[in-house]
């Protein structure tokens, strides 16, 4: 957001501002109510009906402009807020290398304790891994899960019945039950025929059950190959089918997806199930010789087992971690001990210092590198993990009966991880409670979020604001979280402030790939920036190497730019069984270090941060020679109200781009409401009116302008469809990622109408 008035430019990378701190002292700078004005008579013009309310902010606004002027020269003795902007602003990372062709970047050294800690240890693999964990916290609480007490219908206001689940405590396993558990887990399997470096596949929800399976089957070197559980059964079966496995770890919720995919998946001879809460697992009715066994029944084979264990090595494989596939069939990434323990060790700056009141709130899958190594890092630093699902994560989630409270209000989590999908989600939530409740309210909120903006960027806190009015809003996660780290994808930089401020706390946005073990680069918590990713992460080098085609180079002003090429132990040796795309993907230079072509475009800014500019397969350009970024503009429009998701789609021999867009049911029947549009039919019909179409056009582009996209980045033709996209109907990746071959098909004709009809 703009800091406004005089201020507007000088953000955190104004050094003239830090070699004026006496002058702030004694000159508050230009303040966000000054700010406001002009759009205040702009809104009177345009708007009359909100004259009241704009008095009122309008008055609310004057008694802070007084209060600031009176206390700013106390905040400033208090706070030293230029302390914070000179950390904000240090080199985090310097070019080693530069060529016409390409710049090599390394981080700038450091340490903490506790990785010195951990380095003196000598740790190589995930077991030598467990076990430091172990040893150095062996009674403390280590994984949580929530008791579940009964199932109830509850009925909503439409009529309909909906099951929901009344829960109680977090229940906590130490470190030690959990060495035990997996230690009998991987003895049961030795039982049941499994080998060392016997692939096993796991196909499950996050739950602390998945995460004992795998420490039993690293402590028996069987490589572990994690499938998405929202994947197909086409994929999953891909996946079984190209590593060949025999043994094959579910929930009680997904078994029944194996009365079908059993019958394409030969080789598999059993499928083990982790026991539900409440329910009996129905055994009857799979493929004839494939033995259904319990989590438990394998733990209680092993508990007199005489097998020992095998200890893997560094370059073994420790997962074959199957990608979303946003190009095609999934593929296995093979990721060896070695390269998760590069990782690892790189988190552990991202908490650092841990706290003793620490604990992490575990819910992305576990079957994405980022909640496995994010995980393994706690536990390696004492940091208990609880365990939730978006279901049940907060109060008003889907599946938590009225008057009871979500996992966050029950755990009080200080750490977490989060996805842009969740962020975006998080953000379009604000919006709506604060639409919700009135101009007034709405008004009043926006002059708070531009106001802790703007002093933020300043190296100031507002404490008073902070315990009044954001208080609620970090309530919803538990009120305690003080970290949340962002990954997955770039965030939206309003998106990305607006959270920030919100919570109240460093959102640390992230980048890295399946392929890197989630580990390129990481914001840290003192960066002031949005829209950036950070430094390289320690034991990680990347390069930016020309891209000609894409108008792309290391010599652009006024900072370099090229695709990304990530080097390190943190990079996988390879995708399984694929040969080729392995040798055209990555490879090892003289030193031996291995690298991978990441295919995204970067921008390396002179305090040694990266910023994700744009992605090689998304670029698309248009007859008259201007480029388009398609997921730029998609992640842009995506944090418009009216949408859910959204497609750009660009031919070179047209001047425009089109979209296909997902609309958020809620917020177009209400703007058809007010279209006097009928909307008592099916929302499929509601679609299809070209009224209600060209409006939403007209509402994304204008979104789209203030976000500042280009007049010819935007859609000249719009399609509205109410098929939801999901992993299931192959439109999107089990990530939840685009896949635009599939959507172009799929939309062939709605597109080559768009382009027919302008």
């Amino acid at each position: 957001m703009s800091s406004g008035g005089r201020g507007r430019g000088q953000g955190v990378g104004d050094e003239a501002s830090v070699a004026r701190g006496g002058y702030w002292a004694l000159r508050p700078p230009p303040h966000p109510v000054l700010d406001q004005l002009s759009d205040t008579m702009e809104n009177l013009m345009e708007d009359p009906s909100s004259l009241a309310a704009t008095i009122g902010v309008g008055l609310i606004q004057t008694v802070v402009f007084m209060y600031d002027f009176l206390t700013y020269p106390l905040y400033y003795a208090v706070q030293a807020p230029w302390q914070r902007v000179r950390a904000g602003q240090r080199v985090r990372a310097h070019i080693a290398h530069r060529s016409e062709a390409e710049i090599h970047v390394r981080p700038v050294e450091k340490t903490c304790p506790s990785l010195e800690v951990f380095q003196r240890a000598g740790i190589r693999t995930m077991l030598e891994c467990f076990e430091f964990a172990v040893a150095s916290h062996s009674h403390k609480r280590m994984v949580g899960t929530r008791k579940l007490i009964r199932e109830t219908d509850e009925e909503q206001p439409n009529g309909k019945m909906f099951k929901k689940w009344e829960m109680g405590d977090y229940e906590w396993k130490s470190y030690v039950e959990v060495d035990q558990i997996s230690s009998q887990f991987g003895k049961g399997l030795r039982e049941m025929g499994l080998r060392p470096r016997d692939n096993i596949a796991i196909f499950a929800e996050t739950k602390a059950e998945w995460l004992m399976c795998a420490m039993g089957c690293f402590k028996h070197n069987f490589p572990l190959v994690t499938l998405y559980a929202n994947l197909g059964e086409e994929a999953i079966s891909h996946g079984l089918n190209q590593t060949e496995v025999t043994h094959v770890i579910t929930t009680h919720d997904l078994l029944p997806k194996f009365k079908h995919v059993l019958a394409q998946t030969p080789t598999v001879q059993c499928v083990i199930f982790m026991e539900d809460q409440l329910h009996p697992t129905d055994r009857s009715g799979y493929k004839s010789g494939v033995e259904i066994v319990s989590f438990t029944e394998v733990c209680q084979k092993g508990r007199h087992s005489t097998a020992q264990g095998s200890r893997p090595t560094q370059d073994d494989p420790a997962i074959i971690m199957y990608t979303s596939g946003s190009t095609g069939v999934p593929k296995g990434v093979i990721l060896p001990h070695e390269a998760l323990i590069t990782t690892i060790k790189a988190f552990h700056f991202v908490v650092e210092p841990p706290r003793d009141n620490d604990i992490y709130l575990g819910y992305l899958p576990l079957a994405h590198i980022l909640e496995i190594t994010s995980e393994m890092t706690m536990f390696v630093q004492g940091i208990p993990v609880g365990y939730s699902s978006p279901n049940t994560m907060i109060d008003a989630s889907t599946k938590i009966k009225k008057g009871d409270r979500g996992d966050c209000s029950v755990l009080s989590p200080s750490l977490m991880c989060a996805v842009p999908l969740v962020i975006d989600r998080i953000y379009k939530g604000i919006h709506a409670k604060i639409n919700a409740k009135g101009v007034f309210f709405k008004k009043l909120m926006d002059f708070f979020f531009r106001y802790k903006s703007y002093y933020h960027q300043k190296g100031l806190r507002t404490p008073i604001l902070d315990a009044v009015v954001f208080k609620k809003f970090r309530a919803l996660v538990g009120g305690r979280i003080r970290l949340m780290l962002s990954g997955g994808a770039p965030l939206a930089p309003d998106t990305h402030d607006m959270v920030r401020n919100a919570f109240s706390l460093p959102l640390v946005g992230g980048y890295g790939l399946t392929e890197t073990c989630a580990c390129a680069t990481i914001m840290d918590s003192d960066e002031l920036s949005t829209g950036r990713v950070g430094p390289p992460l320690q034991g990680v080098e990347l390069k930016l190497i020309n891209w000609e085609e894409g108008n792309y180079t290391v010599k652009d002003t006024p900072r370099p730019r090229g695709e990304i090429v990530i080097g390190g132990g943190n990079v996988a040796t390879g995708y399984y069984k694929m040969e080729e795309k392995t040798k055209e993907e990555f490879y090892k230079d003289e030193n031996g270090r291995r690298w991978f072509k990441t295919g995204d475009i970067g921008e390396y800014w002179d305090d040694g941060t990266l910023k994700i500019v744009d992605r090689k397969k998304d670029l698309v350009k248009l007859q008259y020679g201007e480029y388009v970024s398609l997921g730029k503009v998609e992640s842009i429009l995506k944090t418009c109200p009216l949408v859910e998701n959204i497609c750009i789609y660009g031919e070179s021999s047209e001047t425009f781009c089109v979209a296909i867009l997902v609309p958020d049911r809620n917020k177009v029947t209400t703007l058809a409401e007010s279209l006097d549009l009928d909307v008592s039919g099916e929302f499929e019909n509601l679609c299809q009116d070209k009224k209600l179409v060209n409006e939403i056009l007209k509402q994304i582009c204008t979104h789209g302008k203030k976000a500042g996209l280009e007049r010819f980045e935007l859609p000249g033709a719009l399609t509205l469809t109410s098929e939801l996209w999901t992993p299931e109907s192959g439109l999107v990746t089990a990530a939840f990622k685009l896949r635009r071959k599939p959507i172009k098909d799929y939309y062939q004709k709605e597109l080559k109408e768009m382009y027919s009809h302008q």
